[in-house]
């Protein structure tokens, strides 16, 4: 299974308002960085170019972003 498929599949799984926001978040991660490979790392999606960038995970009550290098800045001298 790809790691899109396992998405895919974690999305389905929550069959509530957090496997919406994590579709919601998966959209925009693509839309702002098309270039971005997915990932299923830690049991988790994961998004990377030129190294990871993101990860999303649901939990009980929230779901959590994870951006790897914090609030670095994503400028054309310094791309992702």
């Amino acid at each position: 299974m790809t790691p899109s498929e396992q998405i895919d599949r974690e999305i389905a799984s929550l069959a509530d308002w957090r496997g919406e926001r994590i579709a919601r978040i998966r959209e925009l991660i693509k839309e702002v960085a098309p270039g971005v490979t997915e990932e299923w790392k830690w049991n988790t999606p994961v998004w990377s170019r030129n190294g990871m960038v993101c990860a999303a995970g649901a939990f009980k009550d929230h779901v959590k972003i994870n951006f790897f290098k914090g609030g670095f800045p994503c400028r054309p001298e310094r791309p992702l």
